[in-house]
C-alpha cells in the first residue's frame, strides 16, 4: 500500500470517532451522530428535512467541524462543493442531489435551470445547481482542514487541487462582484450573504417588484412555522430577483439589487488571509494575499464604518448611501486580526451593549438589533441568534485579547447547542429551539469548539489562534 492510501485508510478508520467510547463527552457524541446522520457519502445536508441538498458556506462550517472526526471527510467536504464550480469562478450556493424530489425543496433545479441559463457563465453540465452565491468561508475552511492532518492532505495533494480553484473564486468576487468600484464585493440577492431576511435588505429590497404569489409554491412552510419564516412578500421579492439574474443568463452587473455587507466582505478578507498561508504551504508567496486584504480591510472601514454608531453597516450600492440597520453582520469583521485597535474595541462595546446585549440580557448575540423596530426573536434572521455567527464572533473576541469574554460565549454556544438540540437557531433570550433542530453547522461548530476548549485547557489558558 503507498503512502497516499495508507494515509487515506488511517483517515477514513478515524470514522470511528463518530461512536466514541461511554467515556466520550456526551455533547461530543451528540454532535458527531448530527454530522453521521446528515452524511450523504460525499458531503453532509445542512438538515434532512427542511434542507436536503448541499449548501455552500453550510459546508464550509460543516468541514471546519468534522476535521475533527475524519479529515478525509472534511476535505472530501470542500472537494464536492468544488467540483461543481462555474468556468467564470462562482462557487454556487446549492448543489442539488438529483435523487431528491424537486418538489422537496424551492427554488429547485428546474427554476434555476443552471445547465442552460449559466451555458455563458461556465455552468456545469454534470451536476445541476443554483447561480447565485454565498460568503467565502472557503479558503479559510480549507486551510483549517489542511492543518488537521497535514500529512494526509499532502499526500492527496489536497491543497495543490483545492488552490487554483479558490483563487478563481477569489477573483471572481474581487472583479465580477466589484459593481461598487471600491474594490469590495457586492451581492446581487438577500440569499448570497446568508442571512436571508435581515432587517437590513429592507430598504434596497422595497425597490423589488415581487413576483406573484400564484407563480411559486414554497416548500419551506411545510417545515417550519410561518411566523417564524419570511413572508410572502419578502419571498416573492426574492423570487423575482432570481428570476431576473436567472433570465440574463447569470451576467454580474448594477441590477435593482446589488449591495456590499459587511461580513460578506469580512469573510473574504479572512479567507485572503488564508490563501496566503494556502500559497505559502505550496511555495509560492503568500505576501501579495496579504497586501490584497489590508487593501480590502481599508475599503471596510471607508465604506462602511461608522465611528459614532460603533459598528459596520451594509452600502446600497444603488443610492451609495448606509442602510441604518444594525445587524450581526455589522459586528463580524471583529475576526479580521489587522483590524484597528479603536474600532476593535468599538465593536466589543457595541455587541455588549443594549442593541445585542450579548452576556447581558442575551445569552447568545441576536441577529438584529434588540432596539429594532424589525426586531423579532423568532422570525428567520431578524433577531433569533445563530450558531455560525456566534462561532465568528467567539474567533474574533479571541483574536483580539477578550478571552474571558470569549469564553463566556464559548460556553452559551456549547449550552445552548446540546440544550436545543443543535438547532438550527434560538430564541436569543431563552434559548429556545427554532427552525430545523440536527442542523450540521451546529453541530460541527460545536465540536470545533469543545476541541478548541481541549486545547486552550491542555495550554494552561494559552490561545493558539
Amino acid at each position: 500500500m503507498d503512502r497516499t492510501a495508507q494515509l487515506t485508510a488511517r483517515s477514513a478508520a478515524r470514522d470511528i470517532a463518530y461512536d466514541p467510547p461511554p467515556a466520550a463527552d456526551p455533547r461530543h457524541l451528540g454532535a458527531a451522530r448530527v454530522l453521521e446522520a446528515n452524511w450523504t457519502g460525499s458531503s453532509t445536508v445542512p438538515s434532512r428535512s427542511l434542507y436536503p441538498h448541499q449548501w455552500s458556506w453550510d459546508s464550509t462550517f460543516i468541514a471546519i467541524g468534522l476535521r475533527h472526526l475524519s479529515p478525509l471527510r472534511a476535505q472530501t467536504e470542500l472537494e464536492t462543493l468544488f467540483d461543481a464550480q462555474w468556468g467564470d469562478g462562482r462557487v454556487p450556493h446549492i448543489v442539488f442531489n438529483p435523487s431528491v424530489p424537486l418538489d422537496a425543496y424551492f427554488p429547485s433545479p428546474d427554476f434555476w435551470r443552471s445547465s442552460t441559463a449559466g451555458h455563458a457563465a461556465g455552468a456545469p453540465r454534470t451536476v445541476q445547481t443554483s447561480g447565485i452565491v454565498q460568503p467565502p468561508v472557503h479558503a479559510l475552511a480549507a486551510w483549517l482542514v489542511h492543518r488537521a492532518d497535514p500529512g494526509l492532505s499532502r499526500a492527496r495533494g489536497f491543497l495543490p487541487r483545492l488552490y487554483p480553484r479558490l483563487a478563481a473564486w477569489h477573483r471572481y468576487l474581487l472583479h465580477r462582484r466589484d459593481l461598487g468600484g471600491a474594490g469590495l464585493a457586492s451581492v446581487v440577492h438577500p440569499w448570497e450573504q446568508g442571512m436571508d431576511n435581515s432587517p437590513c435588505w429592507d430598504t434596497p429590497l422595497s425597490r423589488v417588484t415581487p413576483a406573484p404569489a400564484r407563480s411559486f409554491r414554497r416548500a419551506d412552510l411545510a417545515h417550519g412555522a410561518p411566523e417564524d419564516r419570511p413572508t410572502d412578500l419578502d419571498y416573492g421579492r426574492y423570487v423575482r430577483l432570481a428570476t431576473d439574474y436567472r433570465d440574463g443568463g447569470y451576467a454580474d452587473g448594477p441590477g435593482e439589487f446589488a449591495v456590499e455587507d459587511p461580513a460578506f466582505n469580512a469573510l473574504l478578507i479572512a479567507s485572503e488571509h488564508a490563501l496566503a498561508g494556502i500559497a505559502t504551504e505550496l511555495g509560492a508567496p503568500g505576501t501579495a494575499r496579504h497586501a490584497r486584504a489590508e487593501r480590502l480591510t481599508t475599503a471596510l472601514i471607508d465604506r462602511m464604518w461608522d465611528p459614532a454608531r460603533e459598528m459596520f453597516f451594509c452600502h446600497d450600492v444603488r443610492t451609495d448611501d448606509l442602510v441604518p440597520e444594525r445587524g450581526v453582520a455589522g459586528l463580524v469583521p471583529l475576526l479580521l486580526p489587522t483590524l484597528p485597535r479603536d474600532i476593535a474595541a468599538a465593536l466589543v462595546r457595541t455587541a455588549h451593549g443594549p442593541h445585542f446585549g450579548l452576556g447581558d440580557t442575551t445569552r447568545l448575540a441576536p441577529s438584529y438589533d434588540l432596539l429594532g423596530e424589525a426586531f423579532d426573536p423568532h422570525r428567520y434572521w431578524r433577531g433569533p441568534a445563530w450558531f455560525n455567527t456566534n462561532w465568528l464572533l467567539e474567533r474574533g473576541l479571541r483574536v483580539h485579547g477578550e478571552r474571558e469574554r470569549a469564553d463566556a460565549l464559548r460556553e452559551a454556544v456549547l449550552e445552548l447547542a446540546v440544550a436545543s438540540g443543535f438547532a438550527e437557531y434560538v430564541d436569543p433570550f431563552t434559548g429556545a429551539a427554532c427552525g430545523a433542530t440536527g442542523f450540521g453547522w451546529t453541530a460541527a461548530l460545536t465540536l470545533d469548539l469543545l476541541h478548541d476548549a481541549e486545547e486552550l485547557k491542555d495550554l494552561k489558558g494559552g490561545d493558539r489562534r
